[in-house]
């Protein structure tokens, strides 16, 4: 009798909430579109190191909508990740939990330090819309693609295969998704910082999770 009403505290516990849900789906869009709106308002290559794109009216106005938009993915990645952590219990293996939350922190850290460098590259604009000085504009243009492909993305791909491990240890995840959570994670440590626009796979996965998250929540109620 014990046995069965611990199975099913267990089995109660690792239903994670629609909350998780939605906020990873919300987390997911914000962050496509910032990476979006930050490399059409920063681009990269060598056209632009002399800073002669930077004042174009429409990638300032890129670079501001992303930068809007930063905070609040942050918000919703974090609001994310405690919903997962609430809800796996204690259930959940402590050294994998831990390197899950950590990366997650890491992560949020290091996006809000690219969008900070992104933020300084707007700000160095001299008055009337003139173009910053070329060493200026090449720093806080490398310094954000830095935090954010580099450093970001591998702690994103950190943050995504811990979670599909713990996912399919604790039978959360079903075999494709952490399969999934694995490619995911091989793209973002190997390709984000070379082949451009390839970080938009951790957002895509995000999307992917959270609507399996819903569907398997509302199936549950």
């Amino acid at each position: 009798m014990a046995g069965s009403h611990e199975a099913g505290a267990a089995e109660e516990a690792l239903r994670t909430p629609r909350a998780a849900g939605l906020a990873g789906v919300v987390f997911a869009l914000l962050l496509a579109a910032v990476i979006v709106l930050v490399r059409l308002g920063i681009p990269e290559g060598a056209h632009v190191v002399t800073a002669r794109g930077f004042t174009d009216s429409g990638r300032r106005g890129a670079l501001r909508t992303a930068l809007t938009l930063v905070p609040f993915a942050g918000i919703f990645f974090l609001w994310f990740i405690g919903a997962v952590r609430a809800h796996v219990g204690t259930a959940e293996d402590k050294f994998l939990a831990t390197v899950f939350l950590g990366s997650g922190l890491v992560f949020t850290a290091a996006l809000f330090g690219a969008a900070a460098a992104a933020r300084a590259v707007l700000d160095i604009a001299h008055p009337g819309g003139t173009a910053p000085p070329p060493a200026s504009w090449d720093f806080g243009r490398h310094f954000a693609y830095l935090l954010l492909m580099e450093y970001a993305m591998r702690m994103a791909a950190v943050f995504v295969s811990s979670l599909s491990v713990l996912g399919h240890r604790l039978g959360v995840l079903p075999r494709p998704l952490t399969l999934l959570g694995f490619l995911t994670a091989v793209t973002l440590l190997l390709a984000a910082s070379n082949v451009p626009w390839a970080e938009l796979v951790f957002p895509a996965w995000s999307l992917v999770l959270s609507g399996y998250i819903l569907v398997v929540g509302g199936r549950g109620r």
